[in-house]
């Protein structure tokens, strides 16, 4: 399976990792930045490149996270203590004192962990550990105390952008990660990817319970790209896989299928299972459809080999609005919200009814961004929130995005 891998860092560290060469049927694709604060909006150009994304450091890796952004397999490339070795081995070559340094970005006990291999002091070492929301100002600003306050030689740097700064204040070197750091991470993001894709292929049988006949239903499949047959029982038997069902269900948040149904029949109940057999994923289909049976008149069910089962319900032609407020309990399986956070959504909306950011989510709810992000993306999916527009007036950077919420 020929995959492809977009390499997201500061352009020596992208060229770095090209040039170790992809594992084999893997093509790699170089996106580079030119500071880690562009990560998002690189990360968000690569949707439609790539398999899988690689980042050359934790914190673009970490930017990209904290955003919501990635929706595919990432990893990056970690600084082993063989990287931290090699800098100073050059540091000493060059005359430089390595007893007394500043360090930032890796984990302390991963630092004097190395040190003391090398028995080496680790008294007179300072480290800073990379936390989210760390910027390269502050990065910049710890090795200036470690100097200023302890007297520090020389300052060691996993951040191109903090170093280009402090490169020119005292004696610094820039962290790059060794070549068995790159081999390594390749080889498994694309095992990972790899496996992903063969849960995409995994089969998906459905098993669909309707009162009387349907001639229609078979144009309502064509979405799922399998084949219909009918059961001894009088039930419909739907062959797919995973992929495409999650596509059909826009990742298991609505169903079209049902509302089509709904439409034609008093009562419609559709199940579907996913196995790693095609014996698996009938069981767990009849098990789906009978779950189906015991919520409504119309509803959808798919199950999983993994004890996982996701309710969907009917969204009907009307807009939401015309419909009245859903219960908050159907709502939340839905949209796989809680009833409590769904409360608080609509009380939000009430205040804010032509649109809100997600700053307004997270002050409502009192989390953190990332959270308010997650929020509204399972909105998006169910249906219940659309993106209207961006705040421009009074703002500088990317501005935050507008979105119109129907609770």
């Amino acid at each position: 399976m020929a995959l492809t891998v977009g390499v997201i860092g500061p352009e020596d560290l992208v060229q770095r990792v090209i040039a170790v060469g992809p594992p084999s049927g893997t093509t790699l694709v170089p996106l580079p930045y030119h500071h880690e604060t562009e990560a998002v909006e690189v990360v968000e150009r690569s949707h439609e490149k790539v398999d899988a994304i690689l980042f050359t450091g934790v914190v673009p890796y970490t930017i990209a996270t904290e955003a919501g952004v990635i929706d595919r397999p990432a990893m990056y490339v970690s600084y082993d203590g063989a990287t931290l070795l090699r800098a100073l081995v050059e540091l000493l070559r060059l005359g430089h004192n390595v007893t007394q340094f500043s360090i930032d970005t890796l984990r302390r006990s991963e630092v004097l962990e190395t040190l003391i291999e090398a028995k080496m002091p680790t008294d007179q070492i300072y480290v800073l550990p990379y936390r989210p929301g760390l910027t390269s100002d502050d990065i910049v600003a710890f090795h200036r105390t470690a100097r200023e306050k302890h007297d520090t030689k020389v300052a060691i740097s996993c951040l191109g952008s903090a170093f280009h700064l402090l490169e020119n204040e005292m004696p610094s070197v820039r962290l790059a990660p060794s070549r068995y750091s790159i081999r390594s991470t390749l080889q498994a993001l694309v095992l990972t990817t790899t496996g992903q894709h063969v849960g995409d292929a995994q089969v998906a049988l459905g098993v669909i319970d309707l009162p009387e006949p349907d001639d229609a239903l078979a144009a309502d499949l064509i979405t799922l790209g399998g084949s219909l047959a009918a059961l001894p029982d009088g039930r419909h038997l739907v062959v797919t896989t995973r992929g495409v069902l999650e596509q059909a269900t826009e990742q298991f948040t609505r169903m079209p299928l049902l509302d089509h149904l709904a439409s034609r029949h008093s009562t419609a109940y559709v199940g579907f299972g996913v196995g790693r057999t095609a014996a698996e994923a009938e069981a767990l289909a009849r098990r789906a459809v009978s779950r189906a049976a015991s919520i409504g008149s119309v509803a959808g069910v798919v199950s999983m080999s993994d004890d996982v089962e996701i309710v969907i319900e009917p969204t009907g032609d009307q807009p939401a609005t015309a419909r009245g407020p859903e219960s908050l309990p159907l709502l939340a399986r839905r949209v796989g919200l809680n009833t409590q956070t769904l409360a608080r959504m609509r009380e939000l909306v009430a205040t804010l009814p032509d649109g809100l950011t997600t700053q307004d989510v997270a002050d409502h709810l009192a989390v953190q961004l990332r959270t308010a992000r997650r929020v509204l993306k399972r909105l998006e999916r169910a249906g219940l929130a659309d993106p209207i527009g961006s705040q421009q007036h009074g703002r500088t950077g990317r501005p935050p995005t507008v979105y119109l919420i129907r609770l």
